[in-house]
């Protein structure tokens, strides 16, 4: 039976080898920096969270959301999810699903008044994916400026 939760310290290890089929080609921090940002997350848990849905012990999705503080909108904060990946083997079986509604409620009891997130413009499936969680693709345009 799934579980989605909060993510634990020791689900790290787990998580960052998720992260290796959300970006293959990505190089990681060294271990010990590593470290001080997943304690400065868990450390900050009223405004970052890692959602994770496992099933026996094993991660198979996550994903994490940022509160941020806001001064319109009677200064409700609002959120961001990022870097949402569920195992390539076990998509369309309601992981993401659980993992994103998650992170939705969180920001609901944070009293947030918008949830965004970016999707990779070519993804198509994904898009799907979350306009049937009720984003939309078409209110607003998202844009990026890499900081490499």
């Amino acid at each position: 039976m799934p579980i989605t939760r909060f993510a634990k310290p020791e689900d790290l290890e787990q998580i960052m080898a998720l992260y290796r089929f959300l970006v293959p080609n990505d190089f990681e921090a060294d271990p010990q920096r590593l470290g001080e940002v997943w304690q400065d997350i868990l450390d900050h848990q009223d405004r970052y969270r890692y959602i994770v849905t496992e099933e026996d012990g094993v991660i198979l999705s996550t994903c994490n959301i940022a509160i941020v503080p806001n001064l319109t909108r009677a200064a409700r904060p609002y959120a961001v999810i990022e870097n949402v990946i569920t195992h390539p083997d076990a998509r369309r079986k309601g992981f993401g699903r659980a993992t994103l509604m998650k992170a939705i409620e969180f920001a609901k009891e944070m009293g947030c008044y918008k949830v965004m997130l970016l999707s990779g413009s070519h993804r198509t499936e994904a898009h799907g994916f979350y306009e049937s969680l009720g984003f939309s693709g078409t209110r607003k345009k998202g844009f990026v400026m890499e900081m490499l």
